[in-house]
């Protein structure tokens, strides 16, 4: 692997660009290599087997791309597939979103009540109570599924009224009733994070995986000597192309790009 290699990150559609922009603010020269699975979203309503499969694929496509890092940038993939990716990734380095919270979350936090929210496919995996009680056996973790976040975001319905109306009702649920930590167990929550916040009022503390997950890579490039002195080049590929996924797509990366097409 070179150091001028990109970083090549995947998710089921444009949530993963929320990873994709936090590295591009804290390592400016990297380049990136994104790949959003659109022809298969939601990942959060789709078998272990199915997402494991099309990880895979996905995973062949980077590394023939002169990838140098690979990062799982959904928390469903990252929960039933991330063994899949590291095999098939041949040595060339994997991470996954829930990892670096999980360890934030578990140092930073004694006795704490912590509440996840995320799509079915990874509350139902139980991956981050599991995780999380292995690091920190104290922890109360309380996971809720809230399947309407994801694709209210993907199509365009955020920091708006009925975004609010959504977001409250799930937060205002009993399971999340005296939490101290949330974590927002999918990469499209970022975008809803400022009404998250609002709805707490400061009195929780809010976790998101894409600055974990950014300072996780600078840390492992640093020990790999990886970091790159080049200007970054940004690509983006889809497996299914409309022109509204394009539009939405600036809003999670925060400037304008352009989304090729690509069947594996």
């Amino acid at each position: 692997m070179k150091k001028d290699f990109s970083i090549g990150i995947f998710d089921s559609g444009i949530g993963g660009l929320t990873v994709a922009n936090a590295i591009k603010k804290a390592l400016p020269n990297e380049s990136i290599l994104y790949f959003g699975d659109t022809e298969h979203l939601p990942y959060g309503e789709k078998s272990a087997e199915a997402i494991q499969q099309f990880s895979k694929r996905i995973t062949e496509f980077l590394i023939t791309k002169e990838c140098k890092l690979i990062i799982i940038a959904c928390n469903t993939a990252s929960s039933v597939a991330y063994d899949v990716v590291k095999q098939t990734a041949q040595g060339i380095p994997v991470i996954n979103v829930i990892d670096p919270v999980v360890k934030h979350v578990a140092t930073h936090c004694q006795n704490c009540h912590i509440g996840v929210i995320g799509t079915k496919g990874t509350t139902n995996s139980h991956v981050y109570p599991k995780k999380l009680h292995l690091l920190n056996a104290k922890a109360e973790v309380t996971s809720l599924a809230t399947p309407l976040l994801a694709p209210m975001i993907e199509e365009g319905f955020f920091n708006d009224q009925l975004s609010q109306t959504v977001i409250e009702s799930y937060l205002s649920s009993p399971q999340l009733m005296g939490i101290d930590k949330l974590i927002l167990a999918c990469t499209h929550y970022p975008l809803i994070q400022e009404a998250i916040q609002n709805y707490y009022q400061g009195k929780v503390d809010i976790i998101d995986s894409a600055s974990q997950v950014s300072k996780a890579v600078k840390v492992l490039l640093e020990n790999k000597s990886l970091l790159s002195n080049k200007e970054a080049l940004y690509q983006f590929f889809v497996s299914d192309y409309t022109d509204s996924f394009e539009k939405s797509a600036k809003f999670f990366f925060h400037e304008e790009i352009h989304l090729e097409e690509i069947k594996l």
